[in-house]
């Protein structure tokens, strides 16, 4: 059966997704500040985490960090009164997987941990082959990435969100796609979260270097080509 650690500072919202989850078949463990939380994590096994961002001693994006420092993988999902694109970005950042503004439609939330649950128990254990498209180079084994000979460090979700374009060089993909492919969500037509990931990725791929390689279609989404 799959645990899930609840962080939620709020009682009742604490005890409705418990009980909620439960009735889905799901084990639980409930921490009511930051810092419970993460030791809970420490000291038991978890297929995903839900946490609400404002918390006491901890608030969920440190503890999103901490947790990544020893766990690559583990889903995190974030609950959030807070709804802004730089919200959204300032939680991918922290390393959160997907995230759910309050109040939140339980159907949805349990739609979302079993899309969760399922990618994290699927995820491959063997090292994924090298990508490469014109002078660019990543190197997932290491999370390494090149252009040319110049190393570029990248966020955990700018190097997702670059892997997937390399992967699917030379064919345009919507929003949509990379919402669903990189972060494992809906995409909310109401906030450009994902254009500030391209404008990063923009600024960290392009702006050095002479031939650019991330275009935007207008209207339809982006492509990574060097023939544009």
């Amino acid at each position: 059966m799959q645990k899930i650690l609840i962080v939620e500072d709020e009682k009742r919202v604490a005890d409705l997704l418990k009980i909620g989850l439960e009735e889905n078949g799901y084990q639980t463990m409930v921490a009511y500040d930051g810092v419970m939380g993460l030791r809970l994590f420490r000291s038991n096994s978890f297929q995903l985490i839900i946490s609400d961002i404002i918390l006491p001693k901890m608030d969920g994006l440190e503890l999103c960090k901490e947790v990544r420092k020893t766990d690559e993988h583990i889903p995190i999902l974030l609950l959030t009164a807070l709804g802004t694109a730089d919200d959204k970005v300032d939680g991918f950042e922290a390393g959160a997987d997907d995230y759910m503004i309050k109040p939140f439609d339980f159907r949805e939330l349990i739609a979302r941990v079993k899309v969760l649950t399922k990618r994290y128990a699927t995820s491959p254990t063997m090292p994924q082959k090298q990508v490469a498209y014109a002078d660019l180079l990543v190197d997932p084994s290491r999370r390494e990435v090149f252009r040319g000979n110049t190393p570029i460090k990248l966020s955990p979700k700018e190097y997702n969100l670059l892997f997937y374009l390399v992967e699917n060089a030379e064919r345009v993909i919507s929003r949509v796609e990379i919402a669903e492919k990189v972060w494992n969500t809906h995409f909310d037509t109401g906030t450009n979260f994902i254009d500030v990931y391209i404008n990063y990725l923009r600024k960290k791929i392009d702006r050095n270097f002479e031939v650019k390689l991330i275009h935007t279609k207008p209207g339809i989404g982006f492509i990574l080509s060097e023939k544009l």
